[in-house]
Order: structure tokens, then C-alpha cells, then sequence
């Protein structure tokens, strides 16, 4: 019995130690095989790489208004007697026709603008000898030296116009026209329809169009043989369909308009209601001239809400004249702004508008004729004015003028530096 009991004891002690050596071996097994899953299986152990960040995409810019600005110009009656083509005559020496010293004091000022609009007063042309009023002539001279200025625009249809007849027509037609292509006139027509009559300027992407009227032409018909006429202030149903067609075609109308009683500072019933017809019509700016001494400035509204810049009369630039009054004029300027939209829209406006007082100045005599502005003008060169042999005249008197006739809002009594 002690041996069975001893062998069945060596048996169970082998068992156990066979299944502690297949344990074991298990484990050992299971660790090998655990450590191997977890290392790389070649290469060093690093990091897994961090995702790069997603660009934002660049956002394209907002299309955005566009605006353009031109600055303009406009001078009354360049009217030339014979005191000042004489004067021309002599300082050329036998060689034509020298106008410098007439506007030597003032051309600098022209240079700084776009537009340079004149009321040409009397009839430029190389073909008939100059001659002074009733029945004017001006030396072509006097005509390439205003454009040397820097004048493009010039107004040719006032009480003058008929002067010479049909031949003065022509040949102040020929005259314009041998001019470089950029100098443009306006008021003399060969037809009276809406195409014929507006002439159309464009500088720098801005399209103004310009018409002028005349009241009268001094009692002269329209001459039978003239190959160009100009159109009355009362033709107002040719003048609407005229200021409205240019309308439809240009981003600005400017309109000259040769009017008003000579001599008075004060405007009529007749030129208000006109400028206001005018403006209602499509007109941006009223340039008025013809009645040789300075009237007020105004905002007129027209039918559309639009405000309308009128000048009643810039009297005269330069003349002969022997009245005071006829010796004090002003230049007006004033700005265009055209905004064009996005989506296709366009806008205009006026504004900057302003007058700037000039001094027709000669001594004794009608002599040594010149241009200044009155900010450039001084008490003692007003003492030495000729004009006192005809007519009461000071410095002082001149300011006068100038503040009770011109709204203080337009008024530029200081030249800009």
C-alpha cells in the first residue's frame, strides 16, 4: 500500500510540473510575441507627422465706384478794338501780330485746368484787315496765341457774329479750322437740327457737350449767301430739342448764352426764365456773357433734381472800353465729377464753382493795354488807371464791384497759391 500511495504521488508531482513548464512556456510565448507586435518592425521609432493647416483661399476684392474730375474754365468777352490789335502791331515790329503782354498776367492760370471755354467776341481770321467796332476784325495772331493759353473752346455766336457778312462767316470758319484738331467753336451751325448744332468733347473717359445762343446780332440778317448761322435765344423750341439731344449723348452740356441788357449789373425776368427752361432741358452750366460788366452767379434745380450752375455775365476780358464797369470781369470755374458704378451706373454733379475778379489796366491814352487778377491788382496801380480821364475809378471802387454784384458764396477775391 506505502508503495502505490508513493508512486501515485510521483506521478501527480510530475504532472504538476509539466503543467507549470507548459505554463511557463506560454507566457514566455505571449510576451515574445507582444513585444515584437509593438516595435517598428524597421527604423528608428518617431512620431506620427502632425497634418498640415488647410490655406484660406484669398477673397477677391469688391469692384468699387470710379470716379473721374475735370476742372473747367470759362471767360467772358474777349473783345479786341483797335487799341489793343495796334499795340499787338507794334510790339511784333512789322512781323505780324504780338498779344503777349495783353495776357501775360493772367495766362498762367489757364494752365492748371482741363477745359478752357471762351466767349470769342469778334470775327479771328487772316483774311480781312483788322477793324474795330461796329464792324469787328481780329488778326488770326490773336486767335493761336488764346490757344497757346491753353483755350479749346470757343464760343463764336454773339451780336458780332454777322459783322463781315457771309465772307466774315467763312472766313473766320477757315481760320478756326486750320487750327489743331483738339480747338473746338461752337454757335455757328451750317444746319439747324440737334445733330448739327452740339459739339461734343471728350477728356479723360467724360463726354461734354457745348451749344451757344445769341440774343441778337446787332439788327444783321442772317446773310443770304452764308454758308453758317447762328441760332436766336428765342428759338425755344429748336433750342430744347438741341440742349435735350445732348443730353441723351454726353455726361455734361454746357451752354453759352449771349444775353442781357449792356452796361447792367442787374439780370432780367427774361434770362432767369430762360436759365431755368435751359436747365430743366439738360443743361449742367449756363455760361452767360454779352453785357460787358459782371452779373451775379446762382445754383438754379432743374425738373430732375439736378443742380444747375448758372453765370448771368462774366462782363468782359479784355476791351478798349472807357467806362469803369467795362473794365472789370471775372473768370469762372468750377468742376465735373462723372462716378461710374459697378453695376452700370453713372452719376454726375458740378460743384467747386467760383469767380475770380479780373482788371482790365492801361495807362494815358489807352496805352501798354494788359489783363490782371484783382488779387494781383494794387491801389497804386489803380491810381495810374487811364480810365480816370472818362470815368470815376480806384481800387477801392473796383472791390466794390466785385462784392456787390458777385453772392460772397462764389466770390475769390485772393488768387490760390
Amino acid at each position: 500500500m506505502n508503495k502505490q500511495v508513493r508512486r501515485r504521488a510521483r506521478r501527480r508531482r510530475r504532472m504538476l510540473l509539466l503543467l507549470l513548464c507548459l505554463v511557463a512556456a506560454g507566457l514566455f510565448s505571449a510576451a515574445a510575441f507582444w513585444g515584437r507586435s509593438a516595435l517598428p518592425t524597421e527604423g528608428p521609432l518617431s512620431p506620427s507627422p502632425t497634418p498640415s493647416p488647410t490655406a484660406e483661399p484669398t477673397p477677391t476684392p469688391e469692384p468699387q465706384p470710379v470716379t473721374t474730375t475735370l476742372n473747367v474754365s470759362a471767360t467772358g468777352d474777349n473783345l479786341i478794338h483797335d487799341v489793343l490789335f495796334n499795340q499787338a502791331k507794334r510790339r511784333a515790329g512789322g512781323n505780324g501780330y504780338d498779344f503777349e503782354a495783353l495776357y501775360e498776367h493772367v495766362e498762367d492760370f489757364y494752365k492748371d485746368y482741363d477745359i478752357n471755354w471762351i466767349n470769342q467776341e469778334t470775327l479771328v481770321n487772316d483774311v480781312y484787315e483788322p477793324s474795330n467796332y461796329p464792324a469787328f476784325s481780329t488778326p488770326g495772331d490773336m486767335g493761336r496765341h488764346l490757344y497757346d493759353m491753353g483755350f479749346r473752346v470757343f464760343s463764336l455766336s454773339n451780336n458780332h457774329t454777322y459783322d463781315k457778312g457771309a465772307g466774315g462767316i467763312d472766313a473766320t470758319r477757315e481760320f478756326w479750322g486750320s487750327m489743331p484738331e483738339d480747338c473746338l467753336t461752337v454757335g455757328l451751325v451750317e444746319q439747324d437740327t440737334p445733330e448739327s448744332m452740339a459739339v461734343f468733347q471728350e477728356v479723360n473717359g467724360v463726354t461734354i457737350a457745348y451749344l451757344s445762343y445769341t440774343e441778337h446780332t446787332n439788327g444783321i440778317p442772317t446773310p443770304s449767301a452764308a454758308n453758317a448761322h447762328v441760332v436766336y435765344t428765342s428759338q425755344t423750341d429748336l433750342i430744347q430739342q438741341q440742349v435735350e439731344y445732348a443730353r441723351q449723348k454726353a455726361d455734361f452740356v454746357i451752354v453759352g448764352l449771349h444775353w442781357g441788357v449792356e452796361d447792367s449789373h442787374t439780370t432780367t425776368d427774361a434770362q432767369r426764365a430762360l436759365a431755368q427752361n435751359i436747365a430743366d432741358w439738360g443743361a449742367d452750366v449756363i455760361v452767360g456773357t454779352h453785357p460787358h460788366v459782371v452779373q451775379d452767379m446762382e445754383w438754379r434745380t432743374a425738373a430732375d433734381g439736378r443742380q444747375v450752375l448758372v453765370a448771368y455775365s462774366l462782363g468782359n476780358f479784355v476791351s478798349g472800353q472807357s467806362a469803369s464797369d467795362n473794365l472789370l470781369g471775372a473768370i469762372m470755374t468750377f468742376s465735373l465729377h462723372k462716378t461710374e458704378y459697378p453695376d452700370g451706373r453713372v452719376e454726375t454733379s458740378v460743384d467747386n464753382a467760383k469767380a475770380w475778379p479780373i482788371v482790365t489796366h492801361y495807362g494815358w491814352g489807352h496805352s501798354e493795354e494788359t489783363c490782371y487778377f484783382f488779387s494781383d491788382y494794387t491801389p497804386e496801380l489803380a491810381s495810374q488807371h487811364g480810365v480816370q480821364k472818362y470815368s470815376q475809378f480806384s481800387y477801392d471802387y473796383a472791390r466794390q464791384v466785385f462784392v456787390n454784384n458777385i453772392s460772397p458764396e462764389f466770390l475769390q477775391m485772393e488768387t490760390e497759391e
